[in-house]
């Protein structure tokens, strides 16, 4: 698989570059958004990670280009530190993914490998979804089995939308709180584990002993089908 990385601070670049390059991936890097710009439309890749701050192109402007000219590739904004407008400004723009600065080479390759399944997987999420010995109607915002009939809030729609996509990997409790409850709203963790308790009331035959909505301890939750 391919992968572009394009970031002007050279000790980052090379560090992403041979970092990628030690997991399998073949690495393309470019030291400003102009020439970033110019190789993410000639040349095919899976993945792009793109910096914000960088001259004669910002990243928001080479992402927005990008879309503009009918590029699907998944993008991975790399925006600074507690920066929210960025993080916004690049979804916005049409990345896929943020990852703030400072950020550790293991978080940044877990980043990498979920976008890189979740573009390889799309695959539209079924309405009714099964899950044990029940449905989860998305559309109506329920969740229906023979003798339970609940109904889910926009939050545990949105959660479970979540986790189907995670393949029944783990979903860290900070990404429930990106993808779910957004930017303008931040709340703590326990709000994630709150929002669960209540769920587990909705799908689970005994919520004291869940089958299908696991915890991963430390981490977050996983689904369990």
């Amino acid at each position: 698989m391919r992968i572009l990385v394009v970031d002007d601070e050279a000790p980052m670049r090379v560090a992403l570059e041979q970092t990628l390059r030690s997991e399998g991936f073949k690495v393309s890097t470019a030291a400003d958004g102009e020439a970033g710009l110019e190789l993410g439309l000639a040349e095919p890749f899976d993945l792009i990670l793109l910096d914000v701050m960088m001259p004669k192109l910002d990243g928001f402007s080479v992402c927005k280009s990008l879309r503009h000219h009918g590029s699907k590739v998944p993008i991975l904004m790399l925006t600074a530190k507690g920066q929210v407008d960025d993080r916004v400004t690049g979804l916005d723009s049409g990345a896929d993914d943020y990852l703030t600065k400072p950020f550790s080479l293991k978080e940044l390759l877990a980043r990498v490998h979920a976008l890189l399944r979740r573009f390889q997987r799309s695959e539209p999420i079924a309405d009714p979804h099964p899950l044990g010995d029940g449905e989860i109607h998305f559309s109506k915002r329920r969740y229906r089995r023979a003798d339970a009939d609940h109904e889910l809030t926009e939050k545990e729609v949105g959660m479970l939308k979540l986790l189907i996509e995670a393949k029944g990997e783990p979903v860290s409790r900070e990404r429930f709180l990106e993808r779910v409850w957004g930017y303008d709203a931040y709340p703590s963790t326990r709000t994630v584990d709150n929002f669960v308790l209540a769920l587990r009331k909705k799908i689970e035959p005994d919520p004291s002993k869940p089958r299908h909505l696991i915890t991963v301890r430390a981490y977050g939750y996983r689904l369990v089908d």
